[in-house]
C-alpha cells in the first residue's frame, strides 16, 4: 500500500507531490518530539566516543551538516553539547517550522541544562549559531568552508551518481585535514514498518525491477559497504575509522536474509558485507 501511495505521489507534479508528501508524513507521525531526540542522542553519543579519541576535533569547529531532517536535533548536540563555533545545515526539502524549533528549543534546554537564545532575525527561531538552508541540493551548490562535514543516515538515499559526485567535490574543494562524518543505514527502508521483510528484501531485484518499486519518496540506493569504501577511494578520501554492525547468525533477521534469492549484482559479495549495517565512518580530505 505504501508503495502505491508513492508511486501515486510521484505522478503529481513536484510541488503538490512533495506537500501531499509532508502532509502524510506529518499526519502517520505518532512518536513524540522526546522520542526522535533521544534516537538521535545514540548517535551523538556513538560520535562522542570517536571525538573522545580525538580522531574528531569539534570544538570551536564549523561544521556542514548535510541532511537537516525534520528538526536540527544533531546541530544542537554539536553546539551545546560538543562545543563547536558554527553549524550550516542544509535539506533539499523544507521541513523546519517555527513551532517545531520552539518545542526543541524548549525540550533541549531542560532535558540538557543549557540555555538556547533564538536569534531574533530567524523566522525559525533558531539559535544565532545555526544557519538552515532548506531546498539546497549539495551536489549542485558550492561547498562552505568548515571543518566538518556531516550525515546522519542520508547517504542510503542519494543516488550512487551524486554520493560520487559529492564526495568528488569535497575531496577537490575541502581543505586538507578536512573531516568527512557519516552515519549510514544501507537497509531496506520498507522493513523499518513491516516486521516480515527482511531489511536485505531489495537485494533480490534487478536495476529496473527496483527502479519500478521505489520512489523519490523513498529512495535507496541499495549500496553495500565495500561499494562505499570504493567510492571514498576512488575520490581520493582517506578512512580514518570504521565500523559498523554484523548480523546475528542466529537472529530472525538472519532467517529473513537466507530466505532471499539474491540477485547476481550481489554476487561476489560476502554475507557480512551484504548485510553490514548502521556504519560509521570518518573520513579525511588528503
Amino acid at each position: 500500500m505504501k508503495t502505491l501511495l508513492f508511486n501515486s505521489l510521484a505522478l503529481l507534479p513536484n510541488k503538490v507531490g512533495d506537500y501531499l508528501y509532508h502532509e502524510i508524513q506529518i499526519f502517520f507521525d505518532k512518536m513524540t518530539l522526546e522520542s526522535k531526540l533521544k534516537s538521535v542522542e545514540a548517535t551523538y553519543f556513538r560520535l562522542n566516543t570517536v571525538v573522545e579519541k580525538v580522531l574528531i576535533p569539534v570544538e570551536d569547529k564549523t561544521i556542514l551538516e548535510i541532511g537537516s531532517g525534520w528538526f536540527p536535533a544533531m546541530p544542537y548536540f554539536f553546539l551545546y553539547k560538543l562545543n563547536a563555533k558554527k553549524i550550516i545545515t542544509v535539506d533539499i526539502n523544507e521541513h523546519f517550522t517555527s513551532k517545531r524549533i520552539a518545542e526543541l528549543n524548549s525540550l533541549f534546554s531542560k532535558k540538557y541544562s543549557c540555555k538556547i537564545d533564538s536569534n531574533i532575525n530567524s523566522r525559525l527561531g533558531l539559535p544565532e549559531e545555526v544557519d538552515y538552508f532548506s531546498n539546497y541540493d549539495i551536489v549542485k551548490h558550492e561547498l562552505p568552508k568548515v571543518d566538518i562535514v556531516f550525515s546522519r543516515y542520508v547517504l542510503s538515499h542519494m543516488e550512487e551518481k551524486d554520493v560520487v559526485a559529492l564526495h568528488q567535490k569535497c575531496s577537490s574543494k575541502l581543505a586538507k585535514g578536512t573531516i568527512i562524518v557519516h552515519f549510514i543505514s544501507p537497509s531496506d527502508l520498507r522493513a523499518h514498518g513491516d516486521a516480515s521483510i527482511s531489511l536485505y528484501d531489495f537485494l533480490q531485484y534487478s536495476k529496473p525491477e527496483w527502479e519500478k518499486i521505489h520512489t523519490k519518496f523513498d529512495y535507496n540506493n541499495r549500496l553495500r559497504l565495500p561499494q562505499y569504501l570504493a567510492i571514498f577511494e576512488q575520490c581520493g578520501l582517506e578512512v580514518l575509522y570504521l565500523e559498523y554492525q554484523s548480523i546475528d547468525q542466529g537472529s530472525k533477521q538472519y532467517q529473513l536474509f537466507k530466505t532471499i534469492q539474491l540477485h547476481s549484482d550481489y554476487a561476489q559479495y560476502s554475507e557480512e558485507e551484504l548485510t553490514a549495517g548502521n556504519i560509521f565512518v570518518v573520513l579525511k580530505v588528503t
